[in-house]
């Protein structure tokens, strides 16, 4: 005798005109901000079953832009992103844990520079509603801090007073739309 089982996924598709992936790192004695234009995902979202979620994203790394033609040209060659040899870079949940209040644990793998590593990201649920339109939205945030140099990304200078122009810190803010597909 087999028991039917109804699953109350959804899937959902982020809507790039209303998502960011941005972030900031210490430069010399300020910070620097930028943010990646290009970038794609899906959520597979149980509400009543979180833990039966998933998330997976990609980055297109060439997209990444500071506002600084010179310094996105760095940022794209071999000195940090490599983007001929990393054109992506990739988080995939492995688990999901509700913490309340529509927070969550959402722990993967990120892959940038070809390095991957396992992260949990604190993620916020905005909520879900309905466009002018009739599609279904669903809004998460997410905040974290990486250290650069564990993924590879290591090129500094010294500077004469001692010290790194660069950060190792970077923190990341990510905040998505997505529409039920």
């Amino acid at each position: 005798m087999s028991t039917a089982t109804t699953t109350t996924t959804r899937t959902y598709q982020i809507d790039l005109a209303h998502s960011e992936a941005t972030f900031q790192v210490r430069h010399l004695i300020t910070k620097v901000r930028g943010s990646f234009t290009d970038f794609a995902g899906t959520i597979d979202l149980d509400a009543e079953h979180p833990e039966r979620s998933s998330v997976s994203v990609t980055i297109q790394a060439a997209s990444v832009l500071t506002r600084q033609p010179d310094r996105d040209a760095h940022l794209r060659s071999a000195d940090f992103f490599d983007v001929e040899r990393f054109p992506t870079l990739t988080f995939v949940s492995t688990s999901i844990k509700a913490r309340g209040n529509d927070l969550y644990d959402v722990t993967g793998t990120l892959t940038i520079h070809g390095v991957s590593k396992t992260i949990t990201l604190p993620v916020t649920h905005l909520g879900t509603a309905k466009d002018p339109w009739g599609v279904e939205k669903a809004a998460f945030e997410t905040d974290i801090t990486i250290n650069r140099k564990d993924f590879g990304l290591n090129w500094n200078a010294a500077l004469e007073t001692g010290g790194f122009l660069v950060g190792d810190d970077v923190q990341i803010h990510i905040e998505v739309q997505a529409a039920a597909k």
